[in-house]
């Protein structure tokens, strides 16, 4: 978009006033919750499809007889408003109908990274109180670590595609999916949710999970009723509609963007379990998808695959996501045709966010009018990585095109939700996360850590993270974590842990300096077991570089500034240089031929 097209500020800001009044439209005092937008939505578009999986489809009416089995079965095992249960499964029928028929009793469901085990998943546990957890057969090789809580109990929901050993089943006390098979498919009595509100936690939703130590973010029913509704005006989201949704439920882009957005609407859902490059365009073409959720490396993902004739030939108008680069955007338009692409910033547990209404290539969101949003962006040094106040101790706001951190003023009214920052299970983290007397005395903001840059017409562009933490393939890396995990590697004298760019990538990928004992070999086949084991892959570094002594500052932190600026450049880098390579299962020396060469 040059600038002769920008669009004028009054006519983005009517655009979001839509948004704006949709968020008011639920209070956190209604008794009006998941369950009643279910049950109204089987209702309304009872014949429409609901679920789409494979060769399977549930209509509105058919998911809703399904979530209720799953009430009625729960209830009768004594399951009770309050509780709080664990979710870990693929993306498949079965976990919207436990998540949402757990929710028609009241019960507070915890989301679990599929990709997590032991202590990780112990911590997921503890900080959330979950007594019971729901295993999905294709998860239950997570059990097989002795880290995990003696007296939490787990059900079977048996996987035909996936089945496990019979040791592991055992793990299982009850199969769950038989006990709902019989039971009733009529709405349980609302009693049994009595004393539910809006503003009540619904959902647990973990914001990162580099080592097994994220925080579980609070998502109350009002914020998913929200959610659904502000997303349905700003995308026009109807009922002939069709979601693809391949990001894991478990995460809050799916769960609430799609999920929600899809409920309200009375569009329809088409699960995949895993992303794959090969298949996307045969089920948008196969199954009319209109609507795709996306993180900006699936779309670089989509370009490597060999073009076809047919490539503009399918049904897919809008698209919704972050991390979709400039470069990335232009050349998935050129190939694939015209979109409406909705690149958003925010988080799960954000109480302010952005989302780009214009379609302004690169940039997500636009502020029209300061005045009109909670959102700010504020200075912020990274070389002394604090804020830069003015002389009486307050924070300072950006001006155009300055980077800064974007940061909700925290909206305290008793039943409004829109501004509300929900926080987390641990009050010291929650607490973390709020900067207090930032622009006068006793107002209080949330801390987003990310650095943006709004430019003169008011378009954001989405900088960086501040600190130690980087994104990558759609999930948030603790570099500090890292270090601690890998930090007992024999033969290890240091690591430093950073965060690289990868030309035409969306984010950072992991790079760590290595620093070893004098005379130990490196081996890096046993690296790449040590990291593989301990960490999930996205979190595993996929560069290494091995150095001879640790640069460090004069506070004793390990100094990154000239590391990550290096990155895995040859040209600029002597020492050692190795890429992870997960089908040989080790680091190999890097190489032209081989640098890519990641799993």
């Amino acid at each position: 978009m040059n600038l002769a097209s920008i669009l004028p500020r009054e006519a983005t800001q009517a655009k979001l006033d839509k948004r704006s009044k949709a968020s008011m439209r639920h209070r956190a005092s209604q008794t009006y919750t998941l369950a009643e937008r279910v049950e109204e939505s089987a209702t309304q578009f009872a014949d429409r499809p609901c679920i789409l999986s494979g060769n399977d489809r549930y209509t509105y009416a058919q998911t809703n007889q399904h979530i209720n089995q799953v009430a009625h079965a729960a209830h009768g095992l004594g399951l009770k408003q309050g509780d709080v249960v664990g979710l870990c499964m693929e993306n498949r029928p079965a976990f919207l109908f436990l998540w949402l028929g757990l929710s028609k009793l009241g019960v507070k469901l915890v989301f679990l990274n599929t990709n997590v085990s032991g202590k990780p998943l112990a911590h997921a546990i503890e900080v959330t109180g979950a007594k019971l957890i729901v295993m999905g057969e294709e998860c239950l090789g997570l059990l097989s670590s002795s880290d995990l809580p003696s007296d939490i109990q787990f059900w079977l929901w048996p996987d035909a595609d996936n089945t496990a050993s019979m040791p592991l089943r055992n793990r299982c006390t009850l199969n769950f999916e038989l006990a709902c098979q019989s039971a009733p498919t009529e709405n349980p009595p609302a009693t049994w949710r009595e004393g539910v509100v809006a503003g009540d936690p619904a959902l647990y939703i973990f914001t990162s999970g580099t080592t097994g130590l994220p925080k579980a973010a609070i998502i109350s029913h009002a914020r998913w009723l929200i959610t659904g509704d502000v997303m349905q005006i700003t995308m026009d989201v109807q009922k002939d509609d069709c979601f693809y949704c391949f990001l894991p439920l478990y995460h809050g882009a799916a769960s609430l963007s799609a999920g929600a957005t899809a409920f309200a609407a009375g569009a329809s859902l088409l699960l995949r379990r895993k992303f794959s490059r090969t298949e996307f365009w045969t089920d948008v073409r196969q199954h009319h998808v209109t609507i795709c959720q996306y993180v900006g490396e699936v779309c670089r993902f989509l370009l490597t695959v060999p073009s076809k004739p047919n490539d503009k030939a399918h049904s897919l108008k809008k698209m919704v996501g972050a991390g979709l680069a400039p470069e990335v955007w232009e050349q998935w338009v050129q190939r694939f045709g015209e979109f409406d692409i909705f690149e958003g910033w925010g988080s799960t547990e954000s109480n302010t966010n952005t989302i780009n209404v214009d379609n302004r290539v690169g940039s997500c969101g636009r502020v029209p009018f300061w005045e009109k949003t909670n959102l700010r962006l504020v200075r912020y040094d990274i070389e002394t990585e604090s804020y830069v106040r003015d002389e009486n101790g307050f924070l300072q706001q950006c001006g155009p095109n300055e980077v800064g951190e974007g940061i909700g003023m925290i909206i305290n009214m008793p039943d409004v939700v829109g501004g509300r920052f929900e926080g987390y299970t641990s009050p010291e983290a929650t607490e973390k996360k709020i900067l207090r007397n930032v622009f006068r005395e006793g107002d209080a903001w949330w801390s987003s850590g990310d650095l943006l840059r709004c430019d003169e017409d008011g378009y954001c562009w989405f900088v960086d993270r501040i600190g130690d933490t980087f994104r990558w393939n759609s999930e948030n890396v603790s570099t500090l974590e890292v270090a601690d995990v890998l930090g007992d590697f024999p033969g290890l004298e240091s690591i430093t842990v950073y965060g690289v760019k990868v030309p035409g990538a969306e984010g950072r990928a992991g790079m760590a300096a290595l620093v070893l004992q004098t005379g130990t070999v490196f081996d890096p086949a046993k690296f790449w077991a040590l990291a593989t084991s301990r960490l999930p892959r996205y979190a595993a570094p996929l560069y290494l570089r091995l150095t001879p002594t640790a640069d460090m500052t004069g506070n004793y932190k390990l100094r990154k500034v000239d590391l990550q600026r290096e990155g895995y450049d040859t040209d600029l880098v002597t020492d050692p240089l190795y890429v992870r390579d997960d089908k040989r299962q080790t680091y190999l020396p890097l190489a032209v031929g081989n640098l890519r060469a990641v799993g």
